[in-house]
């Protein structure tokens, strides 16, 4: 491994492999994260997030769950922390464990906004139809969906606020 990594061509070499997902079979790409992610430092929060999302994109959740949480646990930063909580919580879902992934998306609900926010809704929304709360979920996919409308968007919040209890 080289002393200093040029951060600039690695994220670039990142987003080509990912770019080429579709045309890459399964192994072959979890072998190329496996080798990026191999010119970090072993515990590298982010080469073990690049590895959890490729373990995770090809249907491998529990080696996902395993690396989100390494990633975190070591402290992930940033834009990947939040992706991070969101498809860790989705994972647990896919695992059959909703119950949690609702638990880190409502803590993640509270942190300051992003870009992510209406991803963050959506997966817990997701979570939370699978933890048998449907009507919350929909007032939640709909209060989301209120903030794009043209028109209608207090009457929609309004409406989805109804639905949900205080989260």
């Amino acid at each position: 491994m080289p002393d200093a990594i040029d951060w600039n061509d690695w994220e670039r070499r990142l987003a080509d492999l990912w770019a080429a997902f579709d045309t890459i079979n399964a192994e072959t790409f979890i072998a190329r994260i496996d080798a990026l992610a191999a010119e970090l430092p072993p515990d590298d929060t982010i080469g073990l997030f690049e590895r959890g999302c490729a373990q995770d994109s090809t249907g491998h959740e529990a080696s996902a769950e395993r690396l989100y949480r390494q990633s975190l646990a070591n402290g992930l930063t940033g834009i990947r922390r939040r992706r991070a909580t969101i498809q860790l919580a989705s994972t647990l879902r896919n695992l059959g464990r909703a119950d949690e992934g609702v638990a880190l998306l409502v803590v993640e609900r509270t942190r300051p906004s992003d870009d992510l926010d209406d991803a963050v809704s959506a997966f817990l929304a997701l979570c939370l139809v699978d933890a048998g709360r449907a009507k919350e979920a929909a007032g939640l996919a709909l209060g989301s969906l209120s903030r794009h409308l043209p028109r209608y968007n207090r009457s929609l919040k309004r409406y989805a606020d109804s639905l949900l209890p205080d989260m």
